[in-house]
């Protein structure tokens, strides 16, 4: 995408290290700008800008997991330009500016911490011997935020869950929302035999040959799965990103092993296939121990 990468260098190639927001905000004002502009900033929109927004975001993300911190640097400030560009849109439709986000961000973070800032003013402080515990903390912070939802119409205690987000953390948010509100199990292994009712009734829509129900059970059954891991303390995003690296890697080194074998892995049967794998696994556990 030559033409993200152009408007993204021109902000990385600026000589003057000011590191200056405005000079930020100036820079996006130019990219924009009608006549002078560049011509694929010019076009863009909230909605076009979406699936950018969500590549910055995992990229983000997968420069933390993989421990790239060089790139995490890099990577932070691409998915900050994001934002950048929203704000110079909304500008420009009369929505809001930069400043306005910033302030509203400085007011939600004062008024949902007065466990730090007492009198939700910065210049107030709590006494440090008077800490409060993570559970009276977290209950404020639930307290606030569903005080919030009522005050901008959002009935129902399920309110202002996004559904953009992918599915296994909108999941996990409504388990965690519901949770909040004493509908939860209190411990895991009730949910482990949740899972296997949920794993039955999916094989009994599989033996049905029932379409629509076994879609359903199945939703049902990673459902249950994404509440194991909230209770375990996993998250199911990171999990499943973790097997499918794993995955990646094993069937990579399949591939490896086929190529130093003189063999055509298009042309090996499955069972020939499987020993491959088995033999990665092998390899993988042996280099791990």
């Amino acid at each position: 995408m030559p033409a993200v990468w152009l408007s993204q260098n021109l902000v990385m190639s600026i000589k003057n290290k000011t590191d200056s927001i405005d000079d930020l905000l100036r820079i996006m004002a130019r990219l924009r700008k009608p006549e002078t502009g560049c011509p694929w900033d010019i076009t863009q929109d909230f909605q076009s800008l979406i699936p950018h927004t969500l590549e910055e975001t995992y990229e983000v993300i997968d420069a933390i997991e993989r421990n790239d911190f060089t790139h995490l640097r890099e990577e932070l400030g691409d998915l900050f330009f994001q934002i950048v560009f929203y704000c110079q849109i909304a500008k420009e439709e009369g929505f809001f500016e930069f400043t306005d986000v910033v302030d509203d961000l400085n007011h939600k973070l004062l008024k949902r911490h007065p466990h730090v800032f007492p009198d939700g003013s910065l210049n107030s402080e709590r006494i440090a011997e008077s800490a409060p515990q993570q559970t009276e903390i977290r209950n404020t912070w639930e307290k606030l935020k569903a005080q919030d939802r009522l005050s901008k119409g959002q009935k129902g205690r399920l309110a202002n869950i996004p559904l953009a987000i992918p599915a296994l953390s909108r999941a996990e948010k409504l388990q965690k929302r519901a949770a909040n509100h004493g509908f939860d199990w209190p411990d895991y292994p009730p949910v482990l035999d949740k899972i296997d009712e949920e794993l039955a009734e999916l094989k009994e829509a599989i033996d049905l040959n029932d379409e629509q129900h076994i879609e359903e059970e199945l939703g049902d059954l990673i459902f249950a799965c994404v509440n194991l891991g909230r209770h375990r303390g996993i998250n199911l995003e990171s999990c499943l990103r973790r097997a499918n690296r794993k995955f990646e890697s094993r069937f990579q080194a399949m591939e490896g092993i086929a190529n130093n074998n003189n063999l055509d892995f298009e042309s090996l049967s499955l069972g020939a296939k499987n020993d491959l794998w088995e033999q990665v696994k092998k390899l993988k556990k042996n280099a791990s121990s």
